[in-house]
């Protein structure tokens, strides 16, 4: 057998190799030992017995044959570029064979297994040093002094999704590669073979997708419990602009405020529908992705062939899909139109139609309402919303009258500082500050059992909620002075690094914050962990299905799912620590 090709010197003929399995041989012998050159279809000589014109008994033929055709990526030395491999059979000359053809093309890794695996220790190297980092910020913030069992179990946390990164970066290479290097190719010169189904490429590739999707869930679920269990208070600045209308209780009771309620109920709902609030849409996230890979057809470009036609025919050959390159061509999608959503939303939609995380700082300076949140032990986040007119329980003709007199620059800057506009800042408490706000938030924390107690424990849960506002408003106006603080700002490598070089000791810090870093207690700064995990999901779902349309549906399903637990669990902790029933809560 021969193979007839050209070139620049004329035609040629390649003499292609026959192997024959079934050849028995006295001496063990190479494979190339074994390698013949003729070979036939079917032998009827053989078979016949007597005489040569006689009807053969029996026949041999060539059962079935395997040209494999193997793309070396060095010196090819003993393997041959081509191969037939036949396999002969005797059958009665009166039965009815099927036979074979069929033709494998093997395409040797070469430095790519190595290459893959230099890559995943060095990210899975540099994941253990962010790790290290988070968790060694996550101490100095939370005051802890010797390791224990809750340090071990955040440094897992951080190390998880860390690494889920560095395995979806790995997996998200080996797509955009194979996509890149096979596709890009020229039927008439093919160089690069796309991974067989079954090899270790593909195989190690299956491994890292699957364990990146494990690990997200992790993280996400580790993101899941530090947001819904924060400690937030909304402090009312508003003071009595008369007497109260209504007398103390007898028995020594609290006198009944005279300060309206509803500015922070409407601060508490704004914050609780800002919780699951993103900077894309999943839905049209959703949308978008199905129309590109279902109507547009380009998941036709994920075929183990060099076809590129993104809508075949119905009579045209259809290859096996590649789910390297499924994965490449849809996670692709993914991020680029996840990416393009957030940039349009940053820059346009927040810029020229509405940013809801300004709205809500802007609606706390109009409603004369702070917010105060501690995310870890000693650290968390201030939203100054003190008015800078005095009061804000006024009337539509009063609120009217103060607008026109910030636009006109009458008044003061609506920051925490003199002739500051910040509002937002980095809260870094002492222990001591700490210890008197937990001891004020004890009785909040407090189940009721009976119903004796249950009327006793919701007084004094208004005793602590006017001792906290009262607590935390004077600590902002430097009224303690064992329990003073500073305002100051970052060290550039402090913001690289999301950690605070300096400890207080015995005066707490303030860092300004001119990004809203109070964001990261919702959904709207931890956009890219949402963006990966959906990214994730939607990829192992038609890993296992190879359906696109599939993984679109239990995508929603989960990100509805995710939404709901994100906004219930949200919802209670909201309520549990402001103190603003979840009736209130729409």
């Amino acid at each position: 057998m021969f193979l007839q090709f050209s070139n620049d010197q004329g035609n040629w003929l390649w003499p292609v190799p026959v192997a024959n399995p079934q050849l028995q041989l006295n001496s063990p012998a190479s494979l190339s030992s074994q390698r013949l050159r003729r070979f036939f279809l079917v032998d009827g000589l053989s078979g016949r017995q007597g005489n040569l014109s006689n009807q053969p008994a029996s026949v041999t033929l060539a059962a079935g044959l395997l040209l494999s055709v193997d793309l070396p990526t060095s010196s090819p030395g003993d393997q041959p570029a081509f191969l037939l491999t036949v396999k002969y059979a005797k059958q009665d000359s009166t039965a009815t064979t099927q036979v074979f053809f069929a033709v494998s093309y093997t395409h040797r890794p070469g430095t790519s297994p190595r290459d893959t695996d230099i890559a995943l220790a060095i990210l899975g190297s540099l994941a253990a040093l962010y790790a290290l980092l988070k968790t060694s910020s996550w101490v100095r913030r939370s005051r802890l002094q010797n390791i224990n069992f809750i340090i071990l179990v955040k440094f897992f946390a951080f190390f998880t999704g860390a690494l889920a990164n560095a395995f979806f970066m790995v997996a998200l290479g080996t797509g955009i590669y194979w996509l890149i290097v096979f596709k890009g190719q020229q039927s008439s010169a093919v160089e690069v073979m796309v991974p067989p189904a079954g090899s270790q490429i593909e195989t190690n590739f299956i491994i890292y997708l699957s364990c990146a999707f494990v690990l997200k869930a992790v993280d996400l679920l580790h993101l899941l419990i530090t947001q819904v269990t924060i400690s937030i208070f909304l402090i009312d600045w508003e003071k009595p602009k008369e007497k109260p209308a209504f007398k103390a209780p007898a028995g020594g009771q609290r006198a009944i405020s005279s300060v309206s309620i509803w500015r922070t109920f409407l601060i508490a709902n704004e914050w609780n529908e800002i919780q699951t609030h993103r900077k894309l849409n999943p839905s049209l996230q959703l949308f978008a992705v199905l129309l590109l890979l279902e109507v547009v057809g380009l998941k036709n470009i994920a075929s183990r062939d060099l076809n590129l036609d993104l809508h075949p025919g119905a009579d045209a050959y259809l290859a096996a899909w590649s789910p390297i390159l499924r994965f490449g061509i849809a996670a692709s999608l993914w991020l680029a139109l996840g990416i393009a959503q957030v940039v349009f939303f940053i820059g346009i939609y927040e810029r020229f139609v509405e940013n809801k995380i300004h709205q809500f700082i802007d609606l706390c300076s109009m409603s004369n309402v702070s917010v105060f949140i501690l995310m870890h032990g000693c650290y968390g986040f201030y939203v100054h919303g003190r008015s800078v007119h005095g009061h804000a329980d006024v009337g539509m003709d009063a609120m009217h009258a103060c607008l026109r007199k910030e636009e006109e620059n009458l008044c003061p800057l609506r920051g925490l500082e003199a002739n500051s506009d910040i509002q937002t800042f980095e809260v870094l408490l002492t222990d001591r500050a700490r210890q008197l706000y937990d001891k004020i938030t004890q009785p909040l924390m407090e189940g009721p059992r009976g119903e004796r107690v249950r009327v006793d424990l919701h007084e004094q849960r208004l005793r602590s909620y006017y001792t906290l506002n009262r607590f935390l408003s004077s600590f902002l106006e430097h009224a303690y002075r064992d329990l003073d603080y500073v305002v100051k700002d970052k060290f550039f490598l402090e913001r690289v690094m999301d950690m605070e070089f300096q400890e207080p000791v015995d005066t707490s810090i303030l860092y300004t914050d001119a990004s809203a870093l109070f964001s990261r207690t919702l959904f709207y700064n931890n956009e890219l962990a949402l963006l990966l995990f959906d990214t994730l999901l939607f990829s192992v779902v038609d890993l296992g299905t190879q359906d696109f349309l599939l993984a679109a549906i239990i995508t929603f399903v989960v990100q509805k799912l995710v939404k709901m637990l994100r906004d219930a669990l949200g919802r209670r902790n909201l309520a549990a620590k402001t103190l603003v029933e979840k009736q209130f809560l729409i």
